[in-house]
């Protein structure tokens, strides 16, 4: 019973050591700017006043600010999409191989987005199979934002509106992506993964002959069968944590390294480590080992 008062008076004395570390810093002489309060936050870490999972937290709160929608969205090229015309099998094959909630439904020609469907929409059709199917009886509206939006401002209007994901656009109005609720709070609390995340991923997709998409958790194994190359050391175990060894860094989306006749291209990354790549392959061009000998 005295260990528990104990503790108990330790982690109220932790509290208390926090907040008025937060009252020196913040009543007493006010912060300048952000690097004042992220300064606080580390400092407040490493007095083991918060543990390193809050302090990521805060940090994030903290990014978002300055980020853009383009900054995080789901390009174009990486969409899982439905087509207007689909009838009710080719949406549930879509939707079983993705394990996806929403999906927008776009026209034959794929330039516009018609709106968004939700899978629990599809069970009245699938319990009453003689009801006529159609996508438009259940289409949902699409919200669209610009590339230029906020992530805090895209965080507010995802919760004012109540709606979990919208289609973005360039200055043009050409279609650029999507962003759903996930992506921002990840900023925020880290990589969110559900059981479907990994279970159901095919971890290198065929985009055209000489391009794919690379999910950066791929193993090494797995990408050198495919390719019949011979990447990776004892080091790392995926192709993300390969590549982050060739950059020496934690590259920004849409930097590309050229490694023997692949161009590597950053697809989606986070505060961590690399999300998804795209793959192009140069079979004319001549073999370069130079980044490979350094690993």
């Amino acid at each position: 019973m005295s260990n528990d008062h104990a503790e108990y008076e330790n982690k109220e004395s932790n509290k208390k050591g926090f907040f008025s570390f937060l009252k020196e810093k913040f009543f007493n002489k006010k912060p300048k700017n952000k690097k004042d309060v992220l300064y606080v936050i580390h400092n407040s870490e490493k007095k083991e006043l918060i543990d390193p999972t809050i302090k990521n937290m805060l940090t994030g709160i903290m990014s978002i600010t300055k980020q853009k929608v383009k900054e995080i969205m789901i390009p174009r090229s990486q969409m899982i999409t439905l087509d207007i015309n689909h009838n009710l099998q080719q949406c549930l094959d879509i939707i079983i191989q993705s394990a996806h909630s929403r999906f927008p439904v776009m026209n034959a020609e794929k330039n516009d987005v018609k709106g968004f469907l939700m899978a629990k929409d599809l069970l009245p059709f699938i319990k009453n199979k003689s009801e006529t199917f159609s996508i438009k009886k259940i289409l949902r509206p699409a919200v669209i934002v610009p590339e230029s939006k906020n992530v805090d401002s895209m965080l507010k209007e995802f919760r004012l509106r109540r709606f979990h994901i919208a289609i973005v656009i360039d200055e043009f109005g050409t279609l650029s992506g999507l962003i759903t609720i996930e992506d921002v709070l990840e900023l925020i609390v880290g990589e969110i993964e559900d059981e479907y995340d990994r279970k159901n991923e095919i971890n290198i997709q065929p985009i055209d002959n000489n391009t794919f998409s690379i999910s950066a958790l791929t193993e090494t194994k797995e990408f050198n069968e495919k390719f019949k190359t011979c990447f990776g050391n004892h080091k790392v175990d995926t192709v993300g944590g390969f590549i982050m060894q060739a950059f020496g860094r934690i590259p920004k989306k849409n930097e590309i390294i050229n490694i023997n006749q692949f161009q590597f291209k950053v697809i989606k990354v986070n505060s961590r480590r690399i999300v998804q790549l795209q793959l192009k392959i140069n079979k004319n061009k001549e073999t370069n080992t130079n980044i490979i000998k350094n690993l």
